[in-house]
């Protein structure tokens, strides 16, 4: 054979010039051939598409020599030096004539060979800045996890913080997990203690109690957040259910980091630690007690026998007597560590200071019952059963505005220091201006008693004996979202930034998406009625009738701690395990993390 020859195997010895120039082109079925007598056809309807299959994995290995005879690799020593002389167009005719000889088998073949070595991940050829960028864009968590299990690389660009910064803005995770924000009481809370109380355990906890570190990065504090939300959509678990010997109607529950506080009408106190553990029953009221405030470690609590009462909640001491009301203690508010305002059935309000044990002022103005109260700074606002609403000033003792309006008894109130919303048994809600006592809005809907509000910004919610709960924007003064919530009247109502849960006379607790307006779910099983209920980040607590008794029942939405493993990793030290465990731990956490849910 000639230099410059070749002889492919099985191929004519190329020494004329072929006829076609040109290589031919591949047939392609891109466009199809149209019969004229289609025109003619009625334009059959499109069917539906399909989803197309996801593409299974596939292997692209070289094909396998154990079959080759001793020529092959003869011809394929001598083409390769041949192929590497030649320019780019002569290769192209080159591959062309051999394309033109192979079968659909033999195309197909290369197409799945050639197909990824043309593919090129553009994360690796673009700056980080602009990977970082493309990524700021991805909402999706399980999207984000996923994709960090593609390289190291990935891996490494999703290890910043920025992304997911910018995804705890975007789901509203504003608040570190576990961190408790007195917004809905206006104080601080703190304390711990030993136990005594009336109350029957049937599931109890362990009794030792481990604290969570805090999340240190956005992406941590992203992956507590998600698993806690996700919990409350689809899981949590009851970690204590506690039931009272008797029936007594609960009137009053209070959270704090430290303790469960709830009072009956039973003129009983009992105090839980903040994993539903009993601690004690604080004894001293004569008969029901319809109001109480946490702040610290104090509790301050006020009822049908008319004194007002100090205690400390972490031995159980009663620490003051406060007399002077001559009627009920319907409503206690405290303004700071040492002052606590009263209001009562005998129309009048008291400020005492809690430390010394007085009455510092009585403020004297209402013509009947005071049935609520909120305090924002030096102001009190109060609302009664002679359909008014004042406002008051705690350092001078002095009525500054009445709000009038209302056509009967007001029963709910809530006050931010910018708006003040009452809620009537005229089926009414009026908005209201704090410093000129102007109506600003009356807010209609509710067909029967509005009994239950509270006020978030400039959202406000409502829960009326009607059964309905109800959205409603501040800015716009309308309705937002109208929830059929309950067959009876809407006994407790709470709601935060992205849910709100309520319970009602029917037995039912129920969680609805503040955004929406849609049910999530309904929390524990349906009672003969529920009380009261409260919620944190990561607990709720039901207060509920059952068989005739009063059951208080615990959920926790947290995190199990192994799934948290940036502080529950093996036992193993780090300096004892391979670069290669650890990077696998690492990758594969992030999955598991973000995308597993809490079973119940």
């Amino acid at each position: 054979m000639r230099e410059g020859e070749y002889r492919i195997t099985g191929l004519p010895r190329r020494q004329e010039p072929v006829a076609h120039p040109v290589p031919r082109p591949l047939p392609t079925p891109s466009r199809p051939i149209v019969s004229p007598l289609q025109n003619l056809l009625p334009s059959a309807p499109a069917s539906p598409p399909t989803p197309a299959p996801s593409p299974t994995p596939q292997i692209h290995r070289l094909p396998t020599w154990t079959n080759a005879n001793e020529n092959e690799d003869t011809f394929l020593r001598d083409a390769r030096p041949h192929f590497s002389r030649l320019d780019g167009p002569e290769r192209q005719r080159f591959l062309a004539e051999i394309l033109n000889l192979c079968d659909s088998q033999q195309l197909s073949f290369v197409l799945n060979y050639v197909s990824p070595r043309l593919k090129k991940d553009p994360f690796t050829s673009l700056p980080n800045e602009l990977c970082l960028r493309v990524l700021s864009f991805i909402d999706d968590p399980k999207t984000l996890a996923r994709a960090s299990q593609v390289s190291k690389h990935w891996h490494a660009l999703l290890s910043d913080d920025l992304t997911w910064k910018k995804l705890c803005e975007k789901h509203s995770y504003r608040r570190l997990s576990g961190t408790f924000k007195s917004w809905q009481y206006g104080s601080m809370f703190g304390g711990s203690s030993k136990f005594t109380s009336g109350f029957n355990s049937e599931i109890s906890p362990p009794a030792t109690k481990s604290k969570r570190p805090k999340a240190t990065s956005y992406k941590s504090h992203f992956k507590q957040r998600y698993m806690v939300e996700t919990a409350w959509r689809t899981g949590g678990k009851a970690i204590a259910i506690h039931e009272t010997p008797d029936q007594g109607v609960v009137t009053s529950l209070h959270l704090t980091p430290d303790y469960i506080v709830i009072a009956l009408d039973n003129a009983k106190i009992h105090v839980f630690d903040s994993e539903g553990n009993i601690l004690r029953t604080l004894a001293g009221h004569v008969m029901g007690v319809w109001a109480m405030v946490p702040w610290g470690k104090t509790l301050v609590s006020g009822g049908c026998d008319r004194d007002v009462r100090v205690w400390d909640m972490e031995s159980g001491e009663c620490k003051r007597i406060l007399r002077g009301h001559t009627s009920t203690v319907r409503c206690l508010k405290m303004s700071d560590h040492k002052t606590a305002v009263s209001g009562s059935r005998d129309t009048t309000l008291r400020i005492w200071d809690i430390e010394e044990g007085v009455c510092k002022n009585v403020l004297v103005g209402h013509q009947a019952s005071v049935r609520c109260l909120e305090i924002h700074g030096d102001l009190v606002v109060s609302g009664s059963y002679d359909t008014t609403a004042r406002v008051w000033s705690i350092s001078q003792g002095t009525c500054l505005r009445t709000l009038s309006g209302h056509f009967s008894q007001i029963y709910a109130i809530a006050f931010d220091g910018v708006r003040i919303a009452t809620g009537s048994l005229d089926t009414s809600v009026r908005i209201w201006d704090p410093q000129t006592g102007h109506c600003q809005a009356v807010l209609q809907g509710h067909t029967s008693l509005v009994g239950q509000l509270q006020m978030r910004g400039s959202t406000l919610v409502t829960g009326g004996s009607d059964g309905s709960v109800r959205v409603w924007s501040l800015e716009k003064n309308s309705c937002i979202h109208r929830l059929a919530a309950h067959d009876n009247s809407v006994t407790s109502l709470q709601f935060d930034d992205t849910r709100i849960v309520s319970g009602g006379s029917d037995g039912r607790v129920k969680v609805w998406d503040l955004r929406t307006g849609l049910l999530v779910r309904e929390l524990s099983s349906p009672a003969q009625a529920v009380w009261r209920v409260a919620f944190e980040d990561e607990k709720a607590v039901i207060l509920a009738s059952r068989s005739e008794r009063t059951t208080m029942e615990v959920y926790s939405f947290s995190p199990p701690p192994e799934a948290l493993n940036e502080y529950y990793h093996t036992s193993t030290p780090t300096s004892e395990r391979s670069s290669a465990e650890h990077e696998r731990d690492t990758i594969m956490d992030e999955d598991t993390q973000l995308c597993g849910v809490m079973e119940a």
